[in-house]
């Protein structure tokens, strides 16, 4: 009989994860296999939290597939206050562009959704917070312009931090002309649909984005003018829970339905339907 027994040694294999196969939840912490991530349009399983979707990432899933049609789609920028912060104005928007692939934070163009034709405008937050500058608004012109002459709807999503500070008053501006060119749009009897994502704020927020004839929030998305923190040390008062967020704007009037990411293509063909039937169009 051994004295010593010789322990059997255990070989642990070390599986090695491929990286980008999971995602934590911003908001219920949970681990997300990317894949279903995907497949249920960016909405957590768990928790319902619409995680934020880029501007071609929105038009894939509102749109019917190959619809789309972009325009203008080498509009840029330029640097007419020579500004700079920490990197100048010229090399923030290169290294944007690098970053997403676009050359501004809107894109437009003509689509169909479900078989309906119309004009949408997306504006895409990873640019620059979707700051709106010259462009964007020139953008949201056009595609206002573009639903005039072809007798559509207009669909505009927003997804905006609100006026771009390295344009100083020439971003500003944009929201009186992005305005005025919504006008338009009623004046010519057209239907403009809002569509509210996370976030939109400030000058984008003061203009367009709450103009619609319908405004549409996406759940949980926050929308307001200054933010909460701002408006809290301002008036010294602690705000109520949920504040400025889309249900809270939905129970006091700001908005009209909050409708989940799966759920907007169709509500937003269901209202084409409702204030412009095909029957009446054609009859014109």
């Amino acid at each position: 009989m051994a004295w010593f027994k010789k322990k059997e040694s255990r070989i642990e294999k070390k599986v090695k994860i491929p990286e980008g196969l999971w995602v934590k939840c911003e908001n219920c912490k949970e681990i997300i296999y990317r894949k279903e991530l995907e497949n249920n349009c960016k909405v957590c399983p768990k928790c319902q939290y619409h995680f934020r979707i880029s501007a071609k990432e929105r038009i894939t899933l509102i749109t019917d597939n190959g619809s789309f049609t972009e325009l203008d789609p080498d509009l840029r920028s330029h640097d007419p206050l020579e500004f700079k912060d920490t990197m100048s104005y010229k090399e923030r928007l290169l290294e944007n562009e690098k970053k997403t692939g676009l050359k501004e934070a809107a894109i437009y163009g003509d689509a169909k959704i479900n078989g309906r034709d119309v004009v949408i405008a997306v504006l895409d937050f990873a640019f620059m917070g979707g700051s709106m500058g010259t462009v964007v608004g020139e953008k949201v012109t056009r595609a206002a312009e573009r639903a005039i002459s072809r007798k559509v709807p207009l669909i505009i999503v927003s997804a905006s931090g609100g006026a771009r500070m390295q344009e100083g008053m020439f971003s500003l501006i944009q929201m009186a002309k992005t305005s005025q060119a919504i006008g338009r749009v009623k004046e010519a009897g057209l239907l403009y649909i809002s569509v509210l994502a996370d976030p939109t704020f400030g000058g984008v927020t003061a203009s367009f984005a709450m103009l619609g004839d319908i405004i549409i929030a996406e759940p949980k998305s926050l929308v307001g003018f200054a933010g909460p923190r701002v408006i809290q040390e301002t008036i010294k008062q602690q705000l109520p829970e949920g504040f400025q967020r889309a249900e809270f704007l939905l129970e006091h009037g700001m908005v009209d339905v909050v409708v989940t990411r799966n759920e907007l293509k169709n509500t937003i063909h269901k209202i084409i339907n409702i204030f412009m039937p095909e029957k009446l169009i054609n009859s014109d």
